[in-house]
């Protein structure tokens, strides 16, 4: 995924601020479900949401707007009822800016912990086409 550095990601240095790099994970996680043909909103609408159990984010070098970001994300490891995400974010010179993870539990309507559903399963077994 490509995400390109606007004035408002920007904090009074210049720099993304440290925050928004949590929404650009989310959005290559977003991306990353719907490459496998799954969409947060269909998830939702069959009940099945995802908390953030832990965030880590290891800040290598500042992203500065007008910067173009790649961001590669990956499932690194998913249990019956888990799916940790890994991140690697680059900027359009190559430099590493960022490297992330995202521990997510999956949730039901009510919040409390549900398996993850076989659908989900079986999109992360397999690579997008």
């Amino acid at each position: 995924m490509e995400r390109k550095i606007y004035y408002y990601d920007t904090d009074c240095s210049g720099a993304v601020y440290h925050a928004n790099y949590l929404k650009y994970f989310e959005e290559a996680r977003s991306e990353y479900l719907e490459a496998r043909g799954l969409t947060v909103k269909g998830l939702l609408e069959k009940g099945v949401g995802f908390a953030v159990r832990r965030q880590e984010a290891e800040y290598k070098f500042p992203a500065f707007y007008g910067d173009t970001l790649k961001i590669k994300v990956w499932v690194r490891e998913f249990t019956p009822y888990r799916i940790v995400f890994a991140y690697l974010l680059h900027n359009q010179e190559g430099r590493l800016i960022a490297k992330a993870e995202t521990d997510l539990v999956c949730v039901g309507r009510d919040l409390k912990l549900i398996e993850l559903p076989d659908e989900i399963k079986a999109a992360l077994a397999v690579s997008p086409a």
